[in-house]
């Protein structure tokens, strides 16, 4: 019987790859899914179940329109409840996958490659929810292309002073350049889904979507410099979008939200929600498609490092941000704070996103935490829901009670309300199960490259692995 000594135990959870991969068992463990004509009952189970709250979600969006925003909560002074809560809290989930796949690129990090992928798709769909809430809090969404600055009859453009603007421009240009970043990456690996295709649509389908690579070494330099070069181009999306989002706040004059702290305190507070959700995806989709050698124990760990560092930026935003109330001296500040922290009616979901956002993440100083999966993933559900709380407490409470006793009124949702938010799970859902029955979910191509690297200069050497993969045109 083998015992398994201290060294080689570290050694198996550093590993970017596990032991024994070769090229042709990452196409079998990653490829064959896609390409076989059967899918696992756990697919159909799991894009039932989306399909369903996505038929909700339809039912709600048609309710609105044909109804009108009175269906939600929404009163006065809380104009702004859980479709503004629901968007930014999206929103905050798309910006991991653009972080770890265009700043880990950027920084050759090699345990991007397992989970860039998915990650990616992440993105899309969650900046899709997102997007799809500001139009709905229109009132009128059907006229929403208003807000695009193009010559109209009336003679009239957006008012690029309104947060809304805003949105509009940073939103779209963050969805665009997340999707061609995302279907650059995909172009070798659907080459590869042709080339193994078996049926006659598989193969009209994947060879189309490719664009006709052909894998000669200019097609490869091509792509490495436009993949590096939108890298580079999305990166600063990552800080630019939610520190967008955040000056939709910042610039008005409601206590609470006019605050200089807000645009990296929401950049930190995304990344925190998107890792969570990363780990959320990753863990199932490891043990489904059996992807352990290929999303091993160091990327959980890499991962839930990051979320217990950024997590420490979000708790230490909160400490900020009570502590400038208190030494302002302004009364309304102060009151803010003290009705957030103990107000009757909401103080709850303070103490409550406390607990989420902060004690749930101490156990990820330990390491047998960080490589347990199932631990994980109950401490990244906590943050995800720890994080929705924190935009109530921001959104909601704030509002709540404003400067004139006159303006206080109590926030309820409805059940549409819910039924919308939940329905956005559904939308998530149905797209995540889409993408990954139809295309691969882990990045083979770059996986193949760091199993031939792997092989000629061993496992140990990963800076000679980033050096040889990320180097100039001519290695790449």
């Amino acid at each position: 019987m083998a015992v398994t000594t201290g060294t080689q135990l570290v050694k198996e959870t550093t590993r970017v790859l596990g032991p024994g991969q070769t090229p042709g068992g990452i196409d079998d463990t990653v490829n064959t899914p896609v390409l076989s004509g059967k899918t696992p009952m756990w697919w159909w189970i799991g894009f039932g179940i989306s399909a369903a709250l996505l038929g909700l979600y339809l039912v709600s969006v048609v309710h609105l329109v044909t109804t009108g925003i009175g269906i939600f909560g929404n009163n006065q002074p809380v104009a702004w409840a859980m479709p503004i809560i629901n968007f930014v809290w999206w929103i905050g989930i798309g910006h991991a996958g653009t972080l770890i796949s265009a700043a880990l690129l950027l920084f050759r990090q090699p345990w991007r490659t397992s989970i860039n992928r998915f990650a990616e798709a992440m993105t899309i769909f969650a900046v899709v929810c997102a997007g799809l809430y500001p139009i709905l809090h229109l009132g009128r969404p059907w006229v929403f292309y208003w807000l695009l600055p193009y010559p109209n009859t009336f003679g009239m453009f957006p008012q690029f002073r309104s947060p809304l603007a805003w949105d509009l421009f940073a939103i779209s240009a963050y969805a665009t350049v997340s999707l061609v970043f995302w279907y650059i990456g995909l172009i070798p690996d659907l080459a590869t889904l042709r080339d193994s295709a078996r049926s006659r649509f598989q193969k009209l389908l994947y060879g189309v979507l490719s664009l006709g690579w052909t894998g000669s070494a200019r097609s490869w330099g091509r792509y490495m410099r436009a993949y590096l070069l939108l890298a580079a181009l999305s990166f600063p999306l990552v800080l630019s979008v939610h520190s967008t989002i955040a000056m939709d706040f910042a610039v008005s004059q409601l206590p609470g939200w006019n605050n200089t702290i807000m645009p990296p305190y929401f950049v930190a507070g995304a990344v925190f929600a998107g890792f969570a959700m990363v780990l959320i995806l990753a863990i199932p989709l490891r043990r489904a498609f059996h992807l352990r050698n290929v999303i091993t124990m160091r990327h959980l760990d890499n991962a839930a490092k990051l979320l217990l560092g950024t997590g420490m930026i979000v708790v230490y935003g909160y400490g900020i941000e009570l502590f400038m109330a208190w030494y302002s001296g302004v009364e309304f500040e102060v009151f803010m704070a003290y009705n957030r922290v103990f107000g009757a009616d909401h103080g709850w979901a303070f103490w409550l996103l406390i607990m989420c956002n902060l004690v749930a993440i101490q156990p990820l100083w330990f390491r047998s935490v960080r490589q347990n999966p199932i631990a994980l993933f109950a401490i990244s559900v906590i943050v995800s829901i720890g994080m929705w709380l924190e935009r109530y407490v921001i959104i909601v409470v704030s509002l709540t009670k404003d400067f004139l006793l006159s303006s206080w009124f109590n926030y309820i949702p409805t059940f549409w309300d819910w039924a919308l938010f939940a329905g956005s799970f559904g939308l998530f859902g149905t797209l995540f199960f889409l993408f990954i029955r139809l295309l691969p979910s882990v990045a083979t191509s770059e996986m193949k490259e760091m199993v031939h690297h792997d092989a000629h200069h061993g496992s140990d050497h990963y800076e000679t692995i980033r050096d040889s993969y990320y180097g100039e045109e001519g290695r790449a």
